[in-house]
């Protein structure tokens, strides 16, 4: 991999790997676990995966349209968003950019655009990959794309990090880019009348951008914990959550009280 970009060819990348493309003429990127084989395990809205039946020209929908290689391509358990796909069908035509670990504090600044690497260590690919094929059977919660989206669980995935405050920005670099960037700007917005000079203001700016992003990255915060994937529903609340919608479903009609 370059210093300005994350491209690799197919044959670079290895099981344990934390791959993604880019969707939308680079708008975002899609993240996923490479988890060998030509398979990849990654997460999506669950809401885009049930209306992707209804629409047979997507190319994410293996019910129809199927995939021509891998007939468990798709795979997926119900009301989940863990989705595995063969690397054909998750780069739909993208180019394939492999995601950086430990990289340097410079190196992390230099990067302009988030969601391409983290200050923070990887974990052996044997505890990557049992992380992403038990969540491929269990659920990684509800999608979120600024708490719990593709690169949140893909990081999860390479550390086994985990956010204690589940307030404000998630572990995606992505997410962290698109809130910087407006709080950037609006910092640096009063220094606009002692630095009259569009350069030094756009300067100053970008500098702030890169720090905001830096300080919400799972290398440095001090607000993330390492949870066992078996224990991932207990620290999120998702059983207790679960508990309450089949006890809501079971008798629609109780009533709550309080004390």
């Amino acid at each position: 991999m370059g210093l300005l970009s994350n491209r690799v060819e197919r044959h670079e990348i290895k099981p344990g790997d934390h791959i993604y493309t880019y969707r939308a003429v680079f708008t975002y990127s899609h993240h996923g676990i490479f988890v060998g084989g030509s398979k990849v395990v990654h997460f999506r809205p669950e809401r885009n995966l049930k209306s992707m039946t209804e629409t047979s020209s997507n190319w994410d929908d293996p019910t129809s349209n199927p995939c021509p290689t891998f007939p468990d391509c798709g795979f997926r358990q119900p009301n989940s968003g863990v989705v595995l796909s063969c690397l054909d069908c998750f780069l739909r035509n993208g180019s394939l950019y492999c995601f950086e670990y430990e990289v340097s504090p410079s190196v992390f600044l230099s990067r302009i655009r988030g969601g391409t690497c983290t200050t923070a260590s990887a974990d052996p690919p044997e505890t990557v990959i049992h992380r992403a094929m038990y969540l491929l059977q269990n659920g990684f919660g509800n999608y979120n794309v600024f708490q719990n989206n593709c690169e949140d669980f893909a990081l999860y995935c390479k550390t086994g990090l985990l956010i204690q405050d589940k307030q404000g920005v998630g572990r995606s670099g992505q997410a962290s880019s698109v809130i910087g960037a407006p709080l950037a700007a609006m910092i640096s917005s009063p220094l606009k009348l002692l630095m009259p000079s569009p350069v030094g203001v756009a300067t100053v700016t970008a500098g702030m951008y890169c720090m905001s992003r830096y300080a919400t990255d799972i290398g440095v915060r001090s607000d993330v914990i390492k949870v066992p994937v078996e224990d991932l529903a207990v620290n999120l609340g998702w059983i207790c959550q679960e508990e309450e919608e089949v006890a809501e479903h079971e008798n629609p009609d109780r009533q709550i009280t309080t004390r």
